[in-house]
């Protein structure tokens, strides 16, 4: 019997040690073909039309039908697999690919059609991956696993957008553009083959949206991890596109761009590695305070005067601050989630709540970015928008400063423990 029981606690061991490394193959797909292709759909989408509405409105479709999405697939996830909501999220980001390869020179005419797909499989596969996250990592694992899937993430961040580049300035036309693309697709298509060798587990209980909501009434920590959310949104609803226009403005070069990646994410590398070694739980509040810090100052070197050297300079200095925030941030995250109420019936619910703020953010920001730009001049108000809603990951802090995450049960009994053994001695 007692052979038995070890023998199946092995067994469990070591199926949880594989999902979790098919995870992070199945993350590292995902962010290669994103990586390759991605940054250059703006590109794709600016030659074709030069107006920054059309980018816009291709990202403000995106991050609505991401949160539609978040939310659909939530409560599909408790009748369904997991698994199966991360394919359909891959499958939907096949079809986004095969439609650009289908429509070619109207991209831009159907920009708003690329969003959708776009949005709808992004929220598929990031609601089963943060999912599937959560429930194959532990507490003390979480920092690890971060730490890892950025370092691994980053790489795949230095590699494509240089390759991508490289491809699209040799070749001829849009031929450059059309090669990615497909090795995109060829990727998600081999995420999911990787997905069949994680076991299946689904979820149970009904869909309770509106009770995870309304849980920021009683639980502070929960009101004050999605007040950082929607603030870390506002950044990145602007900076999600404009940043790589601007460089390609600048430059008139797609190599330039994917050169601008190679220094981003290389710093990313060392920096994830150095998040996981040295930023312990009692550091994140302030390794996201620096990061944060990091970011919001980045912008002003290249808002008055750009040219080659200062994008290099700015490179690195986002390529330093993202893993010195991300790491401690996400883990802080997980946590805050990990002890909320009901969090094992209601951790779909707690996921899904996160990311509606977190689109909610960024389609605010695309919406003043819009409006902005149809009310006044585009050179007066873009530094603006971007000097303002680049504080928003330095106002995380302020939002998260004041979570205290408590002991684990575990932490808790092993306390009892010690206490009950210094007091018998």
């Amino acid at each position: 019997m007692q052979l038995h029981q070890q023998y199946r606690r092995y067994k469990n061991q070591k199926d949880e040690y594989r999902d979790l490394w098919m995870l992070l193959l199945i993350g590292v797909l995902y962010a290669a073909g994103i990586f390759l292709s991605n940054t250059f759909v703006n590109v794709y989408l600016w030659k074709q039309s030069g107006d920054f509405f059309v980018i816009a409105n291709y990202h403000l479709a995106s991050y609505v039908f991401q949160a539609l999405s978040f939310i659909y697939a939530g409560k599909l996830s408790k009748k369904i697999d997991r698994i199966i909501i991360l394919r359909i999220g891959i499958l939907f980001l096949c079809f986004f690919f095969l439609f650009v390869l289908w429509i070619g020179e109207l991209a831009a005419y159907y920009n708003f059609i690329l969003g959708c797909l776009l949005g709808i499989g992004y929220g598929f596969f990031w609601l089963a991956y943060y999912l599937l996250t959560f429930e194959i990592t532990e507490p003390d694992t979480r920092d690890w696993f971060n730490g890892i899937s950025g370092t691994l993430t980053s790489f795949a961040g230095m590699i494509g957008p240089l390759l991508a580049g490289w491809m699209i300035s040799k070749m001829a036309g849009d031929v450059g553009y059309t090669a990615i693309f497909i090795i995109s697709l060829s990727l998600f298509i081999a995420a999911i083959v990787a997905s069949f060798f994680i076991i299946r587990k689904g979820s149970r209980g009904s869909f309770a949206l509106a009770a995870v909501i309304n849980e920021r009434k009683r639980n502070k920590n929960w009101k004050r991890i999605l007040h950082a959310h929607f603030f870390q949104g506002l950044r990145e609803g602007i900076y999600g596109f404009y940043i790589t226009i601007w460089i390609f403005l600048v430059t008139n070069s797609e190599l330039v761009l994917g050169v601008f990646n190679l220094f981003l994410s290389g710093l990313s590398i060392v920096f994830y590695f150095v998040a996981l070694k040295w930023i312990k739980p009692s550091l994140r509040k302030k390794a996201i305070l620096f990061g944060g810090i990091l970011l919001f100052t980045s912008i002003f070197i290249i808002i008055f005067e750009m040219s080659l050297f200062w994008l290099i300079i700015y490179a690195v200095i986002i390529g330093i601050a993202f893993p010195i925030l991300t790491v401690p941030y996400e883990s802080l995250t997980y946590d805050v989630i990990g002890r909320a109420r009901m969090v094992e019936e209601r951790r779909v619910e707690y996921i899904v709540v996160r990311e509606i703020y977190l689109n909610l953010g960024r389609i605010v920001s695309i919406m003043v970015f819009i409006f902005g730009m149809f009310l006044f001049p585009h050179d007066m108000i873009i530094p603006i928008l971007l000097i303002i809603f680049g504080a928003g990951h330095a106002i995380i802090y302020f939002c998260i400063r004041n979570i205290f995450i408590g002991p684990t049960k575990k932490q808790k009994i092993a306390l009892k423990e010690d206490f009950t053994d210094e007091k018998s001695r």
